[in-house]
């Protein structure tokens, strides 16, 4: 995550149990931690992370997905005092690999969406997202998107504590933004945000086990389409929507790169096209994945558009030996008007600065 946490003007980068003051990056804790070695065999204790005044204080604090199925916690910016930031718990069940904090509703304001189970049932899990509730102290407020599971029926897709794959976007071109899973997407209705009834469902297989599932139109035929990628194979590919609620697969890199565990879209170089950012997870689940011991690549797919509407992706490598872990920023963190990349993982942590490098 990025923000001015110590109010100075300047972004400062934050990994969940520490954060780096710019520009020299010292590093402060957050949070108490253990050393997790090499990475070979352990993980960490920070799966995703976002930084936001979630108190209304006017200091940024960060809200961090510690391990799939645990709970998930707000920090508490100590205001410059040199102590461990207080721990709020914002919900006892944290499910699927890519939690997202983002503008669900297009209103600019980012909620929280993810899986969850109740306690002591990991064959059970609903879909939903949350907001703050009014006390700061309190979990956060939960809204469902889908009903709960039912006993003897399927899990609902995406609610399973190591589920991956999750996208917003709107893939029927109502304005409003669909909650999408590898098993289909739920469809957002007018008011859904001050609604409390779970949102319908349509059923599509949208592929394997994924990260980030973006949506944009690839072919040219006004309806929007979703790329997505492989969290621990090789393979970045879409589904294009053809007829109502039917997706045709297309293998876009099917051997690029491998353990793509997080995926970017936008313009990243400016140009007026979308581009897509991704690269390798090192060690996602030590060397047993295919490709584990490749260079940590990261890698932009400049997006092109032909005269005929179709994207074209062309793979440019804008570094090798840093990688994207589970999550990763774009952002302009040195305020030069260019966006810059900001990723951690098991090779450590690597702010990429657009036209000059690490």
């Amino acid at each position: 995550a990025v923000g001015d946490v110590n109010r100075d003007g300047k972004l400062d980068v934050i990994t969940g149990e520490f954060w780096y003051e710019a520009p020299s990056w010292k590093k402060r804790r957050i949070r108490p931690g253990k050393d997790y070695g090499d990475g070979l065999k352990s993980y960490s204790d920070s799966f995703a992370c976002w930084a936001d005044d979630f108190n209304k204080d006017g200091w940024v604090d960060v809200l961090v997905i510690c391990f799939p199925g645990a709970p998930c916690y707000w920090f508490e910016n100590p205001k410059g005092k040199d102590e461990p930031w207080k721990a709020h718990m914002v919900w006892h069940s944290a499910c699927n690999e890519t939690p997202m904090y983002a503008d669900l509703f297009g209103d600019g304001k980012r909620v929280l969406l993810m899986g969850f189970q109740p306690k002591g049932k990991e064959n059970e899990g609903q879909m939903a997202w949350f907001e703050p509730a009014a006390n700061p102290d309190d979990l956060w407020t939960m809204h469902p998107v889908s009903t709960p599971s039912e006993a003897g029926k399927p899990p609902i897709p995406g609610t399973f504590k190591f589920s991956h794959g999750l996208g917003i976007g709107d893939l029927d071109k109502d304005g409003r933004n669909e909650v999408i899973s590898t098993g289909g997407y739920w469809k957002q209705a007018e008011g859904a945000r001050k609604s409390t009834t779970p949102w319908s469902f349509v059923p599509v297989n949208l592929g394997e086990a994924c990260a980030d599932m973006v949506v944009l139109d690839l072919d040219g035929d006004g309806k929007n389409d979703i790329v997505s990628s492989s969290a621990h194979k090789f393979g970045i590919w879409s589904h294009q929507q053809r007829a109502a609620n039917a997706f045709q697969k297309a293998d876009l890199f099917p051997k690029l790169i491998s353990e793509t565990h997080a995926l970017w879209m936008g313009d990243l170089d400016k140009d007026g096209t979308v581009d897509i950012v991704t690269g390798k997870r090192w060690w996602s689940h030590g060397k047993s994945e295919p490709g584990s011991d490749a260079a940590p690549a990261v890698y932009m797919l400049k997006g092109a558009k032909g005269s005929d509407g179709i994207m074209k992706f062309t793979p440019v490598t804008l570094d090798n030996a840093s990688g994207i872990g589970t999550q990763f920023t774009v952002i302009d963190i040195d305020g030069d008007g260019k966006l810059d990349i900001v990723t951690s993982n098991k090779k450590g942590v690597y702010v990429l600065l657009q036209g000059a490098g690490r």
